[in-house]
């Protein structure tokens, strides 16, 4: 394959996650934590130490250190979400006769694309294209909760190049900028009534971050991983106005804050075939607060009621070499939604959850290999109670109670496009006399 033609597709899975990516959210509040198929086959365990190979870089990028020569990875998630809002005693008796949401969940595809070259010993370059946020929820045009919510659908795109060096034998560092587009439309029902017009409200911004990392190896067989996602500004400009045909649209800007996040992991060699994996995940949603919509002249036109605590994720896993080619992984997750009853609505029903995870990778050959996960996730029971004093609260009681759960298919392509045979160059000498 020549020089150009590599590069053309080395682009191409790099860019993989440029494809329209929707569904509900699965890492807490709207982010989206299917990144990896390998790494999800631990349930993300030590996705920061190297678990998820040249895809760790979302969550730590000095991992680009790992992984000798030229590397592409592709990745590509099935989520299949089911929740239900089911009304209950307490809502208003207007609202009640409209009845449940159905399923809002949407079924989605989520890709992912990681790119990293060694330039020598001591230093490489990668490149990662992702989707960290998205959201579809789509209850029925008619329901008991649409004045609260009718679909809500957030997308987001996010390109990170990155700088790893090497320092020594037991250390390694990288740092590289994000950019990311995010985009936002939310709908509810202009009146609590069969038919009623819907009110939109969308915008769209790109802001800038930046993603750093630290591997440590302090003893053979032990690898400790520290990544940092920034938290991400954006200026959303848009508009809100009735689903009416030919009604005027207002002009508006919101400021939204993404969050930050810090990724913990440790692997750990046990024997030749098998290694062990935990992980620890904080992420900053506390920062979201309440964005204020604001039309022409300033005028605050209505706003996001937020107000999400933070998340947090912890997760253990193991692999097991069976043979040369083979390689199974399992995981388990606890993750600690950033949503409880107090700020629970019906755009996005969250709560607590456990994840249930099981993977494999088959080595094609030295340069390819190939990866497949499946998880389920189980999610807490739990309610929704829009009532006086709640953020969402507009005068007509809402409560019900939510079913979810979640399954997602995973699979993964790695490919080595240089020669494995062939010796990296040593980084120039530098003396000092």
């Amino acid at each position: 394959m020549g020089r150009l033609s590599r590069s053309l597709s080395l682009a191409a899975v790099s860019l993989a996650a440029l494809v329209a990516a929707q569904g509900g959210a699965h890492a807490g509040a709207f982010a989206l934590r299917e990144q990896s198929a390998t790494a999800q086959g631990y349930s993300f365990a030590g996705a920061a130490s190297g678990s998820g190979y040249l895809s760790s870089m979302f969550w730590n990028p000095a991992v680009i250190t790992m992984m000798p020569g030229w590397w592409s990875e592709g990745h590509a998630s099935l989520i299949i979400p089911r929740v239900e809002i089911d009304p209950t005693t307490g809502t208003a008796p207007l609202l009640l006769p409209l009845g449940a949401s159905g399923d809002i969940g949407q079924d989605a595809i989520v890709p992912a694309g990681y790119s990293s070259y060694q330039i020598n010993d001591m230093l490489w370059v990668g490149l990662s294209s992702t989707s960290p946020y998205g959201l579809v929820t789509d209850p029925r045009q008619n329901w008991a909760g649409q004045i609260y919510s009718r679909s809500s659908r957030i997308f987001s795109l996010n390109i990170n190049p990155v700088v790893g060096v090497k320092v020594n034998d037991w250390l390694s560092v990288a740092v590289g900028p994000s950019l990311q587009y995010f985009d936002i439309t939310l709908k509810r029902a202009g009146a609590p009534v069969p038919g009623a017009p819907s009110v939109i409200l969308d915008g769209d911004d790109i802001g800038y971050g930046f993603t750093a990392g630290v591997t440590l190896t302090p003893f053979a067989g032990t690898t400790i991983g520290i990544g940092y996602r920034s938290r991400i500004d954006h200026e959303l400009e848009g508009n809100v106005g009735s689903s009416v045909t030919g009604a005027p649209r207002i002009p508006i800007t919101a400021d939204l804050t993404t969050p930050d996040q810090l990724t913990i992991g440790v692997s750990q060699v046990i024997t030749p075939a098998v290694t062990v994996h935990a992980g620890f995940e904080w992420t900053n949603w506390s920062v979201l607060e309440t964005p204020l919509v604001v039309g022409p002249g300033g005028v605050t036109v209505t706003d996001l009621p937020l107000n999400y605590n933070d998340g947090y994720f912890y997760s253990l896993g193991l692999d097991y070499k069976l043979t040369n080619q083979w390689t199974l992984r399992a995981g388990l997750a606890y993750e600690k939604s950033p949503i409880d009853t107090e700020i629970r609505s019906t755009r996005l029903p969250d709560s607590d959850r456990i994840w249930a995870s099981l993977g494999a990778s088959y080595q094609w050959n030295e340069k390819l290999s190939f990866d497949i996960a499946y998880t389920h996730i189980f999610s807490r029971e739990a309610d929704i109670r829009i009532v006086e004093g709640q953020q969402d609260f507009e005068g007509a009681p809402f409560v019900a109670d939510v079913d979810a759960s979640t399954d997602i298919l995973s699979v993964g392509l790695r490919y080595r496009w240089d020669d494995p045979k062939i010796a990296i160059p040593a980084a120039p000498i530098v003396r000092k006399y």
